[in-house]
């Protein structure tokens, strides 16, 4: 299955003034198997090391940072050569021995012809804990995510349908045939998600049956990580706050209330464990920017803000909806969809590279997204069907008068000129569109 991060990862190989590699995700996205299959098809050898399953490896690193010694015995570990600007060094699961990521900045100086790829699942998790020391400075960083639509569709026999749009003009609207596809595809994605494992059960034979065992197993594994690797204090927290996130999302008003994950319970009590979620990739925060100003960063709001989960599919299932829920459209779907398509948006654009916030004017607007692109701040409308009436988003651009939004829906593609905007109907599976649009307009 082609992953987008194949393109990402030649590009850090053929730079010249490379660092080190550190690729972060959550577990189970498909870090590992993506290195290893690059540095088959792009090296002539690859060496693996993994922290977790072979905790011994660790002890390599205890001594010092002699950079020589070290690849001479994990050269005489693997029983193969690692030869610079030949061999590939993926270091796996680097949160299980901090010293390694140390050694990246000794590398990174005395070895600066060497490709080495760390991964790891809950770096983020890892570098808060204490006496953890990052090279800042001394490496490349890349995220990678579930696998997004675009992927899931040329996973799904829609790769020849993906080349076409893609080349087709912004302007132009989707014939019909294209858009009854790929809002079938779409659907598709909302019941499966991006998770590597459940794509490929479901892409080869169609078996829902094998897709839920999978979806299934990943979260409990998930809870499983909260045990091993969260503060003991922690540990109850982060799972109320996880089995409250569902419930928090399908809310009319999903601004996350710390009282509904337990009540009575107050926000600073809460907010280690919800960091933690965050730092471990299980959920995208996107937080309030009341004044839409640039940057963005400047002026959100971090006490105000909505919580997703980092996949579509994951949050079917914990949200207890079937297949067929989403594919007839019945009232368990209805309380759910507009929950499913921001969900959706968000874990778009996060993999697109974009930080979204979103804007509320009392009770009378909110615009679901915010994004920075194009040379200015772009807002985003997200509906679920092809009702587009945006009442929110006309008043946006009467008052901040944007150069360009976005209305994304089930509608056809299609373009406006309101005011000094430049208004777009952008369908839900055509949102890949939006970071090549954006950069062209930039």
């Amino acid at each position: 299955m082609w992953r987008q991060i194949e393109t990402d990862l030649l590009a850090w190989k053929e730079r010249k003034r490379r660092k080190p590699l550190v690729l972060s995700g959550i577990r189970q996205c498909g870090k590992t198997y993506s290195l290893r299959s690059f540095g088959r098809e792009r090296f002539s050898n690859c060496v693996y090391f993994n922290f977790e399953a072979q905790p011994g490896l660790a002890s390599i690193f205890s001594q010092d940072f002699d950079t020589g010694r070290i690849l001479r015995e994990l050269s005489g570990i693997s029983g193969m050569p690692i030869t610079e600007g030949e061999t590939l060094v993926i270091f796996d699961e680097v949160q299980e021995s901090p010293r390694v990521l140390t050694s990246l900045k000794y590398f990174c100086e005395e070895k600066p012809d060497l490709h080495i790829a760390c991964a790891g699942s809950l770096l983020g998790t890892s570098v808060r804990r204490e006496g953890f020391s990052f090279p800042v400075g001394k490496v490349e960083r890349l995220s990678m995510f579930p696998m997004t639509f675009y992927e899931f569709a040329r996973a799904n026999r829609g790769g020849e349908m993906l080349e076409v749009l893609a080349d087709m003009e912004l302007e132009r609207e989707i014939p019909v045939v294209y858009a009854e596809r790929m809002k079938d595809i779409l659907r598709q994605y909302f019941i499966v998600g991006g998770m590597p494992a459940a794509v490929s059960a479901w892409s080869g034979a169609h078996d829902l049956q094998e897709v839920e065992a999978i979806q299934e197993n990943l979260l409990r594994d998930y809870e499983s990580d909260f045990s091993k690797h969260a503060s003991r204090s922690d540990i109850p927290k982060i799972h109320m706050i996880w089995n409250s996130i569902p419930v928090q999302i399908a809310k009319e008003n999903n601004k996350f209330v710390f009282s509904h994950v337990k009540k009575g319970i107050r926000a600073r009590e809460l907010e280690d464990a919800l960091q933690w979620l965050q730092d471990a990739g299980m959920i995208h925060k996107n937080e309030l920017a009341a004044k839409p100003e640039m940057p963005l960063s400047f002026c959100a709001d971090a006490t105000y803000f909505k919580v997703f989960l980092p996949d579509i599919g994951l949050l079917r299932r914990r949200a207890n909806l079937t297949a067929q829920d989403i594919i007839s459209g019945n009232e368990n779907y209805n309380r759910f969809k507009g929950a499913f398509a921001e969900n959706y948006v968000m874990t778009e654009l996060a993999a697109m590279g974009f930080r979204p916030y979103f804007w509320r004017s009392g009770n009378i607007a909110e615009i679901d997204f915010l994004i920075e692109g194009g040379g200015g701040i772009v807002p985003i409308e997200v509906k679920a069907a092809e009702n587009v009436k945006a009442k929110s988003l006309a008043l946006y651009m009467r008052r901040y008068r944007p150069q360009c939004a976005f209305k994304t829906s089930l509608r056809n593609v299609g373009v406006t000129r309101q005011g000094d905007t430049e208004l777009w109907s952008l369908p839900l599976y055509m949102l890949w569109k939006l970071k090549k649009y954006l950069e062209e307009k930039a």
